[in-house]
């Protein structure tokens, strides 16, 4: 993924997170799936497996996609925050438009979408 597209994406985030229609972190990421409000999530890649293992398990088994396109430090500058390893998002268009920056954005496959 490049700089450009990075960009977009982290301020579709920070313009969700102002919106309130993302949660912020792994447990509110888990809670807002187990709620059945979750419509996508972006996991960095660089959590920690602790974390993983927490989130990546029930967004797979609740069939809820997920990008590794961001990290960390990204995410959470994004959301307001120093890091963070988990970002759900709760609105559908917001989501559309952050799955087809993903889509078309990426020229290499640094960002996996499951």
């Amino acid at each position: 993924m490049n700089d450009v597209t990075r960009r977009k994406l982290a301020g579709l985030v920070g313009l969700g997170a102002r919106a309130r229609t993302v949660v912020t972190g792994v447990e509110m990421t888990k809670d807002a799936a187990k709620k059945g409000k979750l419509v996508f999530a972006l996991v960095a890649p660089d959590a920690s497996k602790n974390s993983r293992d927490k989130i990546v398990p029930m967004l797979t088994a609740k069939r809820i996609r997920f990008s590794e396109a961001l990290d960390m430090a990204t995410l959470g500058v994004a959301v307001g925050r120093d890091q963070t390893a988990a970002v759900g998002i709760v609105d559908r268009n917001l989501a559309k438009g952050i799955r087809a920056l993903l889509d078309t954005g990426s020229d290499e496959p640094t960002g996996r979408m499951v």
